[in-house]
């Protein structure tokens, strides 16, 4: 392991890619320093560089193996970390996401409730009081892993996962809320839904939301969730 400065690391991963640690644990620090590391490199692409895969603390470099070594591809991301400080980031975009919770829809909020030792609708009105960072896309297409959770939500994952979850499922996990973009299976707990089409292939933008955005979710009526899911 070779340190670039005292916060960040960088880790051999395979054969064809480099991980660029910036913390062990989730920070806005280490947040912010990952969108200008992503920002740097899509204004001055470095040949060779395949993709880019952000997470809480760390992104993942894949690379062309025969353009250069992990050693060579290092020096090369010291250059680009070391400016990190001096990048202008865009102002995140915010999205108010409206959200169907309990019922059909949010399958667990009950049990949710009950783990917790509080109501159903003080779940909720914990859930859509927090602002959330969009930290990273995975899983599938167009699922954004949103922290963190108010400390009174943060619940583990089912004991077995779901074979599928309906599409704009929103659910909960340890520290993370999500949205599922499409019908998968999913160990999250379910405790709402939401009638917004969170990937489209004809968008520009396929995925609805994108690292650095920040969301809310605003609670509707199961007749506001059906005449927006026909609209």
């Amino acid at each position: 392991m070779a340190t670039a400065n005292d916060t960040v690391d960088f880790r051999f991963a395979s054969d064809q890619s480099l991980l660029v640690y910036f913390d062990q644990k989730i920070s806005p620090e280490a947040h912010r320093r990952i969108r200008a590391l992503l920002h740097l490199l899509a204004l001055e692409p470095v040949a060779g560089v395949r993709n880019l895969h952000p997470a809480y603390c760390s992104v993942l470099v894949d690379f062309d193996a025969l353009k250069f070594a992990h050693g060579e591809l290092e020096a090369i991301l010291h250059g680009y970390v070391s400016r990190l400080d001096e990048v202008r980031l865009p102002d995140p975009r915010e999205f108010e996401i409206p959200t169907c919770y309990g019922g059909e829809h949010g399958p667990d909020l009950n049990e949710v409730a009950r783990l917790h030792g509080i109501s159903p609708d003080q779940v909720i009105h914990l859930h859509s009081a927090a602002a959330y960072t969009v930290y990273f896309l995975g899983f599938v297409p167009g699922f954004g892993y949103l922290g963190e959770l108010p400390e009174t939500l943060r619940t583990p994952r089912l004991a077995s996962p779901r074979p599928t979850t309906p599409a704009g499922s929103v659910g909960i996990a340890d520290s993370q809320t999500g949205i599922y973009p499409f019908a998968a299976p999913g160990g999250w707990r379910l405790i709402g839904r939401t009638p917004f089409a969170m990937f489209r292939h004809e968008r520009e933008n396929m995925s609805l939301l994108n690292v650095g955005d920040r969301v809310r979710f605003v609670p509707i009526s199961s007749a506001q969730f059906s005449a927006l899911l026909e609209a």
